[in-house]
Parts: structure tokens; C-alpha cells; sequence
């Protein structure tokens, strides 16, 4: 489907440019911060994702002729904004969290610098893309830690919206897992995709051996065989009879998973399959990997609970304006007071702070501009903000395959960075303090 990134949107971030242009205000200079108040209940850190999707958007953010007749059709904005949004290009800045970096409470996850008319119009884009994909992204690094080094696979296509599908993918690899089921994610990010055979191609065929003589036929030896649709024992001595002791792998969807890896290793070794590989599936999530790490299991295929969050689909992040230009020029800090939602104003920068090779503390400094360009942080203090777009000019090391890859290897680097307590699945607070500064 072809469709502007500019459309995916709330209503009220285009009639409130309509507005501002008509008294003004329009073209004020803004800094507009992305954060999340709380982590989901019991977690203990967050991982971004979804950074490289908004640049991917962002160099398609405008409007057709057939998107601006729309929105004067609807009467949504005056004639005099459609000839503003005729030519409207991003020209501000973004900078902030990279993927795979670890968050918390108050972290700056996003800044974004420009006029308030095109900043407001990214809102709901940006927290569409961060809320969800670093949802997955915290799930994923929270299945790959109680994985161990068994690798995690996404099969979570059919249980969520198919663009969803596809974000979640790419998110998931950032958080951790290897590869992914899903086609369109994976030709679109260069992931490795992984899938064989479901149960119904074993009942289309008049019997299980049929249905694996015609597997191996198409795939190989190496493919792996789903051993669950009948009996399980016997699946497995068929397998390993039509395949031989080359057989790729297995791939169990049903049961007690740890009983049955156990019985189809010793069943595979005691016929001389020893380098068959096992593969479990049905609903995972983390507390079933981490239950499963004493099985011979070689690897998991992940689906339901990935791509819902495991629990937390969004990360409650929020898209605030922290600092503006008032009527005489010079940049003020704003914030809002409303109960339990009052905000830090000012612009923001971040750093990570460590103690024998382990953070402790995650500093948030809030300021000017000139007095955060004058701020020097302590020895050893990791910056954590980096530039994503330069007044309009974005920076494709953030975007495309090598991107991802980058963000899926940070993430472990990150994580072990953290105390060890961060890995584990008892509910707690996060693993580390965040301390706001305002200068």
C-alpha cells in the first residue's frame, strides 16, 4: 500500500498547526523531548528500538496532491496551510537514544529541535514507532537473557496486525533474537528468515512419512521436521528413517516441552542422530525459556507474547514540548504541572555512570543550551545521546541492515554493563537510579 507517513497522525496535530499559523506562533522554535514516567510494573530497564524505522518515515514525511485534498476536503485545515504543508520537508533536529541502548524512567529517549508547526506534525509517528518497537525490543532482550545462548526466533506474524508483524521483526532482532518468520520483514531489513513446514502439510499427505519424504525432497536433510502432529515417538523414528542420522532438526509445538526435548534427544542419540538439532515452540515467553534452560533444547520459536510486549505492549513513553521561543526571541523552558504528569522543562542531555565496570546511575541534566554546551560531566561518565538528523539532514548510519545488526550486538554490550539484577524476571524497580539535574 502506498500511503504518506504524514497521514499516520491524530487529527489535532493538524489543526493545531492550522492555528498556530493563522496567530503566529507557528514558526517558534521548540524542543519537544520523548521519555516514559514509568517502566511496565515489576520491569527493570527498557531497550530502544524503532529509531531507524522513524528515519525511514521521516524521508517520506509529505503530503500528494491526493493527501492535501483530503485534508481540504474534510475541511481539517484552512486553504492557507495546505499551501504551507504543499512543500513541507522536516528541516530540524533530532537527536537521542540509539537502538539497543538501554532506558529508564525520565531517560531523554528522543529530542527533537524545529519550528512547533513541523514538530508537532511527527507526535503521534514517533510514538507510534518508539511505544510499540521498544516494547517488543524490552520483551525480546528479556527472552534472550533467560535463553542463555540457545537463539530466539520471532514466529509472531499471525498473532498481531500484519505492519505490526513486520516492526515487530525488526525489533525483536534488535532485543536480541536471531531471525524471523515473517518475509516482507525480512527482505525489508535483510534478517534471516527461518520456517519450514506447519501440521497441516503433514495432514494433507496420506501419511507422516509421506509428508517428510517430501519435506526432505524439497528442503534437504537439513530441514527440520515438525514431530508433534500425531505421536511423537514415532515421528521421530520416521524423521530420522527417511533422513538418516543427518537430519537437521526437530521441531516440537505441544506439550510438556522439557519432558518431551528430554525423550526426543535420548530417542535421536540412541539412533545416531546426535547432531539433530531440537527446536520448541507454542506460546513462549520468558518465564518458559527460563524454565526450559536444564532441557536439550537448541532453540526457541517465539510468538504471541513477543510481539504483544509480553505483557507491556507500549512503554508509556510521551512526546512533550520542554523548551520554546517566547515573543521576544530567546528560548524558554516550559513544563506542565498537571497532576501526577508534570514534566522537567529544558533541554536535556544524558549520561551513564559506573562503578567497577557496572552503571549506577542514570544522569539526566535538564538546562539551556549554552549551559549544557558548558557542562562537563564526571570522569567516566558515558554519553548517551547521539545525532540521528542535522536541520533536516539525517544521518543513514542509523537506518538499513548494518543498523540493526549494530543495535542487536549494543544491546548485549549494554545490558552486561548493568547489574545483574537487571536479568532477572523476579519484579523489582529498575536496576539503576535515574537522577534529573536542572542546571
Amino acid at each position: 500500500m502506498d500511503y504518506s507517513p504524514a497521514l499516520m497522525t491524530d487529527m489535532y496535530e493538524y489543526t493545531m498547526l492550522d492555528a498556530c499559523l493563522k496567530d503566529g506562533t507557528a514558526n517558534r522554535k521548540c524542543v519537544f523531548e520523548v521519555f516514559t514516567r514509568h517502566l511496565p510494573q515489576g520491569r527493570r530497564y527498557g531497550v530502544v528500538a524503532g529509531t531507524g524505522r522513524i528515519l525511514d518515515a521521516l524521508e517520506r514525511f509529505h503530503l500528494d496532491d491526493a493527501d492535501l485534498r483530503f485534508l481540504a476536503d474534510r475541511h481539517v485545515v484552512s486553504p492557507e496551510t495546505i499551501t504551507w504543508l504543499e512543500n513541507f520537508r522536516f528541516s530540524g533536529t533530532i537527536k537521542g537514544y540509539r537502538e539497543g541502548e538501554m532506558f529508564f524512567p525520565n531517560s531523554p529517549i528522543l529530542e527533537v529541535e524545529g519550528t512547533f508547526g513541523e514538530c508537532t506534525l511527527l507526535e503521534t509517528l514517533i510514538l507510534s514507532v518508539l511505544n510499540y518497537d521498544s516494547a517488543v525490543a524490552s520483551a525480546a532482550s528479556r527472552m534472550a537473557s533467560a535463553a542463555k545462548d540457545r537463539p530466539c526466533m520471532d514466529m509472531g506474524g499471525r498473532r498481531t496486525n500484519e505492519w505490526a508483524a513486520v516492526a515487530a521483526a525488526r525489533a525483536s532482532v534488535v532485543g536480541g533474537f536471531q531471525g524471523t518468520a515473517n518475509l516482507l520483514a525480512a527482505q525489508m531489513y535483510g534478517l534471516k528468515a527461518i520456517g519450514t513446514a506447519a501440521h497441516c502439510f503433514t495432514l494433507v499427505h496420506d501419511s507422516e512419512r509421506q509428508a517428510f519424504e517430501s519435506q526432505i525432497a524439497a528442503l534437504g536433510k537439513n530441514t527440520t521436521l515438525l514431530v508433534d502432529t500425531y505421536n511423537i515417538e514415532e515421528a521421530v523414528k520416521t524423521a530420522v528413517e527417511v533422513a538418516g542420522p543427518q537430519l537437521g532438526g526437530v521441531r516440537i509445538d505441544s506439550g510438556d516441552l522439557a519432558l518431551m526435548a528430554q525423550r526426543v534427544r535420548n530417542q535421536l542419540d540412541a539412533l545416531g542422530a546426535t547432531n539433530t538439532k531440537i527446536t520448541v515452540t507454542n506460546d513462549l515467553d520468558e518465564y518458559a525459556l527460563a524454565a526450559l534452560q536444564t532441557a536439550p533444547v537448541d532453540s526457541y520459536g517465539v510468538g504471541t507474547m513477543l510481539v504483544t510486549g509480553s505483557g507491556a505492549p507500549t512503554c508509556a513513553m510521551v512526546y512533550k514540548l520542554t523548551e520554546r521561543e517566547g515573543a521576544d526571541g530567546a528560548m524558554t523552558p516550559v513544563m506542565k504541572k498537571s497532576k501526577d504528569k508534570a514534566t522537567v522543562p529544558g533541554r536535556k542531555v544524558a549520561y551513564r555512570s559506573y562503578e567497577y565496570g557496572l552503571a549506577d546511575v542514570e544522569h539526566v541534566v535538564s538546562g539551556s543550551e549554552d549551559k549544557l554546551a558548558a557542562f562537563r560531566p564526571d570522569e567516566g561518565w558515558k554519553d548517551l545521546m547521539v545525532d540521528f538528523v542535522d536541520h533536516g539532514e539525517i544521518d543513514h548510519q542509523w537506518q538499513g541492515h548494518d543498523a540493526i545488526m549494530r543495535a542487536h550486538d549494543y544491546r548485549a554490550k549494554a545490558l552486561a554493563e548493568l547489574p545483574i539484577a537487571a536479568q532477572s524476571l523476579m519484579k523489582g524497580d529498575p536496576v539503576i537510579p535515574t537522577e534529573i539535574t536542572v542546571l
